[in-house]
């Protein structure tokens, strides 16, 4: 099988993306396209081209002549692992379209080779079946993940059959991988965490829990904002009181139902727990009924094994001090698109956020992230994330609708879903995270100074009570320092026109 394949192909436009130059596609792409494989394609492609010359750009890796790999399935994967990294749900889909006997013929008795050793190991780990080999006695060991392309696991586990490091950093039930990426190392290089507490270092115990407060109240909003709905003050109030103890209870299937509990405020029309039923995010036809999907969720029958095997992974990732944000993308977005609740699934994949970066200490003490917020000013950003794996994956989902306009998937899918490269969501939770730190937490904290300033400025001349000196900086705020007339003639009609006009004063110059 697959003997005498021709892999490589030249292509000036592929699936729909231009190449930066002709060249012949070579590596993953090349693979999936040739033996039809049931996955979406790599978010960056690999392309020989004519020219010595060796680039990255816009989704391609962009190799020489003599980097042209061998013509055959094994000269095809060798260059996959050696320049791509290791694809964990290619890996799934061609074993499971080989039998045995083909896989020990691809590996033939050469298991010394590193590569060799490295689809070995694979194979045995991803179908949880042994080939006709003896295990080996000799050889250095060797890390599976190339840490010059992938985030590994800073804790490895020998596996002495194969003398291979495992240095995946998840198991074989949830195992998304992030690819390293210029944009991953400059925001990790920066040091974010270090901002932050240099940010609130020198700040008043008093600002910094008023700070933290508003900034609950705020992330817990914007959440329910970022599905559509608009919380009772009560509501925002009660889910920003679980974000604030994220963290503090372990990850369980037990938390998670509990939260739900706390989301889900009626719950008479909607049933609670994990789904026995099929899930999809997207619309309904205005006539049939139908569903059109933007999102289909993992199939019910694939929860326990996939929510299992995330806590497991989380567990594992916490203990290997793996990089807390890049832990968190994994958790976190993972989640998401495995959407376990029939409703609830986005705002606990945020609280997952905030539970994975407190529970890794990446969050200082006292302060909450407010990426809901952040993700609110970039929502348009944050759909086409979530897109950019949902969409290509209902290419691969045989689906029917059941009686109730729900939909029944058909197919085995709980790969799709374990397995998945979430480097792009790395990279945007990088960027909130960023943002966070370097727009909404200081211009808050900037706020409450100001804010103090004009209060102690009001008791020196006016001796307002503070309910009384909040309305007045709420009013002046939205009319742009001015009072307006209503104010002047309901609220504060006791002040004079030179009082007034004394307050606009200070308020400019406290707040421009």
């Amino acid at each position: 099988m697959y003997i005498n394949k021709l892999f490589s192909q030249e292509i000036s436009v592929f699936q729909g993306r231009t190449t930066p130059e002709q060249g012949s596609l070579v590596g993953y792409g090349a693979l999936i396209n040739t033996l039809r494989l049931p996955l979406p394609y790599p978010r960056r492609l690999a392309l020989i081209s004519k020219k010595h010359r060796q680039y990255m750009s816009d989704g391609w890796l962009v190799m020489t002549p003599r980097h042209q790999p061998d013509e055959s399935l094994y000269g095809q994967i060798v260059f996959a692992l050696k320049y791509e990294g290791v694809n964990l749900l290619f890996f799934k889909k061609l074993f499971e379209s080989m039998n045995s006997s083909e896989v020990e013929n691809l590996i033939c008795e050469e298991t010394q080779s590193l590569y060799r050793r490295k689809i070995w190991f694979l194979y045995e780990w991803l179908m949880q079946k042994r080939l006709n080999f003896p295990d080996l006695k000799e050889g250095n060991y060797v890390h599976l993940l190339d840490e010059k392309h992938q985030y590994a696991s800073p804790i490895s586990i020998n596996s002495t059959r194969h003398r291979i490091r495992n240095n995946l950093p998840g198991n074989v039930d949830y195992c998304p991988l992030i690819n390293k990426t210029n944009k991953l190392e400059q925001y990790i290089s920066g040091n974010p965490d270090e901002k932050i507490l240099a940010l609130i270092k020198g700040l008043h115990s008093d600002v910094l829990l008023r700070t933290s407060a508003f900034l609950l109240l705020k992330d817990s909003k914007a959440s329910f904002t970022i599905e559509g709905e608009n919380p009772t003050q009560n509501r925002a109030v009660r889910w920003g009181k679980a974000i604030g103890q994220a963290g503090n209870v372990p990850l369980s299937k037990e938390e998670l139902l509990r939260l739900q509990q706390i989301v889900i405020d009626d719950s008479r029309f909607i049933k609670m727990g994990f789904r026995s039923e099929g899930g999809f995010i997207g619309e309904h036809d205005r006539i049939t009924g139908e569903p059109i999907p933007d999102h289909i969720s993992a199939r019910w029958q694939d929860l326990d094994t996939l929510i299992e095997g995330l806590i497991k992974s989380a567990n594992q990732m916490i203990s290997a001090a793996y990089h807390p944000v890049l832990t968190t993308a994994q958790i976190a977005f993972g989640f998401v698109y495995i959407h376990p609740f029939v409703d609830g699934n986005g705002r606990l994949h945020r609280y997952l956020i905030h539970h994975m970066l407190t529970a890794m200490k990446y969050t200082p003490q006292g302060i909450v992230f407010p990426v809901s917020s952040a993700i609110l000013e970039k929502i348009i950003d944050y759909r086409k994330v979530l897109e950019s794996y949902s969409h290509p994956l209902l290419d691969f989902i045989q689906w029917r609708k059941t009686s109730g306009n729900n939909v029944e998937v058909l197919n085995d899918t709980i790969d799709y879903y374990r397995y998945i490269d979430l480097t792009e969501q790395a990279e945007f939770l990088f960027e909130c995270i960023d943002y966070t730190i370097n727009k909404i937490i200081p211009d808050e904290v900037e706020y409450l100074q100001k804010y103090d300033l004009m209060k102690d400025w009001l008791d020196d001349n006016f001796q307002m009570p503070d309910k009384t000196i909040a309305l007045l900086i709420r009013f002046l705020s939205q009319n742009n320092g001015k009072l307006s007339r209503r104010a002047l003639n309901k609220e504060f009609s006791k002040l004079t026109e030179h009082e007034a006009l004394k307050i606009e004063e200070a308020y400019k110059k406290y707040f421009d």
